[in-house]
């Protein structure tokens, strides 16, 4: 029992560490604007929408976004970002109105602290059933605004972008 108890002990009543507070840069009211290409003969498609991010006990982020996604209409989607001092990495987990998926993340800081980059495996954009590699990076260009990356790693073993979404905070 004691060693159960050590062991949670460990987990439960974190306090936030600089990693925590790291993603609360992320917290309020914003706007965005994605653009996606889902294949090189493919034109890009845009969309716009809102995203509203708060902390949950200084440790965790969830972020609520609203707004047209490209090929699917309108959706809500809903990211939660933490930092866990025993794996040292950042993990998360992303779900869609638009998609019956769970997203796992799990990523690091670059060494500048202005990008996550977290990675991910999910459904291939093939449609075949095939499972496939994503990269997602978050940086900051200012404490206003910050630009996520998508790319997913092609059958060639190269990545490959395919989204970009700026971010601007509401003021």
């Amino acid at each position: 029992m004691e060693t159960t108890t050590t062991q949670q002990d460990s987990t439960m009543n974190t306090a936030p560490q600089q990693e925590h507070q790291w993603l609360q840069k992320l917290v309020g009211e914003w706007t965005y604007e994605i653009e996606v290409k889902m294949g090189a003969d493919r034109p890009a498609e845009r969309a716009t929408g809102t995203e509203s991010v708060r902390s949950l006990g200084g440790l965790w982020i969830l972020a609520e976004a609203q707004g047209e996604m490209p090929g699917c209409g309108r959706a809500t989607t809903l990211m939660t970002l933490g930092y866990d001092p025993q794996q040292q990495r950042y993990v998360g987990t992303w779900i869609g109105s638009m998609m019956t998926y769970l997203w796992l993340y799990e990523g690091e800081l670059d060494l500048t602290e202005t990008v996550l980059t977290l990675n991910s495996d999910g459904p291939a954009m093939t449609g075949e059933g095939k499972m496939a590699k994503y990269k997602d990076a978050i940086e900051f260009k200012s404490d206003d605004r910050r630009v996520m990356t998508s790319h997913v790693l092609g059958d060639d073993g190269q990545w490959h972008h395919f989204m970009t979404a700026n971010y601007w905070r509401k003021q």
